[in-house]
């Protein structure tokens, strides 16, 4: 039972070696957006709040607008509508 516990930390160690070793390979290809990054660093994206109704999202997903950032085209023109120029 012990040989069978110590060859499988053996082969968990070795895997998690190549897997780490891979990526800093040159040739290897780089991270595609959304992954993290191989420096082990999530990407960050900063999270705006919709001038209508407060929702949260991520910054490329919204939509600007002269005010400031809304949650989509609705929501922009809506207020608008509410708060004209």
């Amino acid at each position: 039972m012990k040989f069978f516990l110590l060859l499988a930390l053996v082969f968990v160690a070795v895997w998690l070696f190549r897997g780490s070793r891979r990526r800093d390979l040159p040739g290897a290809p780089p991270p595609t957006p959304g992954t993290p990054k191989a420096d082990g660093q999530a990407a960050r994206e900063s999270v705006v709040a919709c001038l209508h109704c407060g929702l949260h999202l991520p910054q490329s997903e919204a939509t600007s607008g002269e005010a400031g950032w809304f949650c989509g085209d609705a929501h922009r023109l809506a207020h608008d509508r509410v708060q004209p120029r």
